[in-house]
């Protein structure tokens, strides 16, 4: 039984593919188009996973959209009704796409499969579970557990905003849902955009930029209070009511009412090139603080209505990888499964797991050690004649290797000596992290290799920080944590014995004196509060990359290395040899290995192109 699952029309579209439950491909659209978070039809991802799985969209036996687009009508027209007259702007904006297009979802997806070789007489299922199934369907079906709590939190579906769910063999049972307007994730983005970050993209710099917030200062209690007061009333299960006066989400055309928050915070709304001042950094804190109470509280919800002991997990919510990192430690549970694309990519391969189980009541086999997401490398490949193909286009030099072995040795001498070193192999990471098979390495020891990564080849703003890849056997050689995180969803301290003793000020040090002080002898991913995202290399699922970070080991003595995307800021993830050739010669990245070459910077032939990324890519 062969099932497609696509998700659209919002942002981040995606399509997936299984046959008879076992998940073929997946791939967001946007590496394809290059737009970041593209949200059409996603054409691209639906041609490869076909191309992949070698299929045609007529030998399908069903297509399955994330959501239920009439449901999210009723919800619109609603809540527009229910605030009217309030929100007639936005009202007289969303209403023609909606009648011109959204009504009538079933026709236009049809239309756009037709341009792909469906054919309509051929009756292929379409099918249309609810948004937040999807969500669970995408977390529990890959999960390596029989039964488990599942807990699903986003901005929002069609209704719901969080769902608590039993997974059990191949059913699972709606028990909880939070429905809109009231909703953690759109909290959460609230204060993304009033920091100056943008809605739906910049939710994972607020994460970043929290732990710059001083945790001594009376800010951070005064900023929890105000929060829990005046905006949100956080329930003892986690669910939140929002005071809908300060937000405008719901019938308007931002998040926020500006003037309330100012008002209310003090300081006027960030606009996303100003200064960081220590104020954005204690409210960042504050939003994060009650942010993860919030997610606690519904996890330990999820065990008291199910009594399950293990925990599934997916939404945009559960990509706050330093919230998942406390509900660990919490230990209300005896593992967690998160999803790694947990945000609307993940609903097509939901999708498609719920028709498989839930729709046709195909029994579920779980025959995989860790789970099923194969190390989410899932996405599309290339061979040696595509590299060479690509470094005759552009005139490039490179040293091809016949032996790996030989490559990781001298790519790993590369890193020890400070350079930076592009990594393209294999198949595509699946959901928003590199994972070493599009990644941009450095040196963790490297003290300036932050600053280098962020200025010159991100060109992103110097706080964010950087994930250190380890592998997996030596993970508590280095960090606070003994377990597995192969998608990098899991926050946890640098280990004691590798920290540097702060100065007694550091608390009142600015956020640039506190980034450029070396607090361990990993500088360069550890972050400022002496945690780090850690993603744990295993030799079944990369090996390449394991086999990198193993000779990196054997040079320097340490199995771990620095790991961010592949993707200059506003870029999506490069997919292809030429995506990745084109971003390396527009950086100041010294290498680039790509399969078994080597490209040098210092080789390569002048690049002529004067195109701008600062104006092909809107910026994130």
């Amino acid at each position: 039984m062969k099932i497609l699952g696509i998700s659209a029309f919002y942002h981040d579209s995606a399509a997936a593919l299984i046959d008879n439950g076992e998940i073929v491909a997946a791939a967001q659209e946007e590496r394809f188009t290059r737009k970041k978070h593209d949200p059409g039809f996603p054409s691209h991802a639906v041609a490869f996973c076909l191309e992949y799985g070698g299929l045609s969209l007529n030998e399908l036996d069903a297509i399955v959209f994330y959501d239920k687009p009439l449901l999210k009508f009723e919800r619109l027209l609603e809540t527009y009704y229910a605030f009217a007259p309030k929100g007639v702007r936005s009202f007289l904006t969303a209403m023609p796409v909606w009648i011109k297009e959204k009504m009538f979802l079933k026709r236009l997806i049809n239309e756009e499969l037709v341009k792909l070789g469906y054919d309509k007489k051929k009756k292929v299922k379409l099918l249309f579970p609810e948004h937040h199934l999807s969500h669970a369907a995408s977390a529990f079906y890959p999960s390596p557990f029989e039964k488990s709590a599942i807990l699903t939190i986003d901005g929002v579906g069609e209704w719901a905003t969080a769902s608590i769910c039993l997974g059990e063999g191949k059913d699972i049972s709606i028990l909880k849902e939070l429905r809109f307007p009231h909703s953690l994730g759109l909290l959460y983005s609230a204060f993304t955009y009033f920091l100056g970050f943008r809605v739906n993209s910049g939710e994972y710099k607020l994460m970043g930029l929290a732990p710059y917030g001083n945790p001594d200062s009376p800010d951070i209690k005064k900023y929890e209070e105000i929060i829990l007061k005046e905006l949100v009333d956080l329930k003892e299960d986690g669910s939140v009511w929002l005071d809908q006066e300060y937000f405008d989400y719901a019938t308007g055309l931002k998040m926020v009412n500006e003037h309330k928050w100012e008002a209310l915070f003090g300081f006027k709304t960030r606009r996303p090139e100003d200064a960081l001042e220590a104020v954005h950094c204690n409210l960042g804190l504050a939003i994060q603080n009650i942010t993860e109470e919030a997610v606690i509280r519904m996890a330990k919800e999820a065990k008291r209505l199910t009594g399950a002991d293990y925990l599934c997990m997916a939404g945009g919510v559960a990509l706050n990888c330093v919230s998942n990192g406390k509900l660990q430690k919490a230990n209300i549970f005896k593992d967690i499964f998160i999803q790694p694309a947990a945000g609307d990519a993940g609903g097509a391969l939901g999708a498609a797991q719920a028709a498989y189980h839930i729709y046709f009541n195909e029994e579920r086999k779980i025959t995989w050690k860790a789970d099923a997401m194969r190390g989410s490398y899932l996405g599309p490949t290339f061979s040696d004649l595509d590299v060479a193909l690509t470094a005759k286009k552009y005139k490039a030099i490179y040293t091809h290797y016949e032996n790996f072995k030989d490559l990781s040795t001298e790519a790993a001498k590369l890193l020890a000596e400070g350079n930076v070193v592009g990594w393209v192999q294999g198949r595509m990471e699946f959901g928003p992290r590199a994972l070493g098979g599009r990644s941009i390495l450095g040196d963790p020891r490297n003290a300036e290799m932050q600053k280098k990564l962020n200025l010159k080849i991100k060109y992103r703003e110097s706080f964010r920080p950087f994930a250190p890849s380890v592998l997996a056997e030596d993970c508590g050689d280095y960090f606070d944590y003994e377990g597995i995180s192969p998608y990098m969803l899991l926050v946890h301290p640098v280990a004691e014995s590798r920290r540097k003793p702060v100065p007694a000020n550091y608390s009142a040090m600015d956020l640039r004196e506190k980034l450029y002080f070396e607090r361990s002898d990993l500088p360069s991913i550890t972050h400022i509060d002496y945690s780090a995202r850690i993603q744990t290399v295993h030799k079944e699922t990369n090996p390449r990359y394991y086999e990198l970070i193993d000779s990196f080991k054997a040079l320097t003595g340490y199995a771990v290395i620095v790991n961010t995307s592949f993707n200059v800021r506003g870029e999506p993830i490069v997919c292809t040899p030429n995506d990745a050739y084109r971003c390396f010669m527009r950086t100041e990245m010294d290498y680039l290995v790509v399969g078994n070459f080597i490209f040098d910077k210092k080789q390569q032939p002048e690049w002529l192109e004067k195109d701008n990324w600062k104006e092909e890519f809107v910026l994130d």
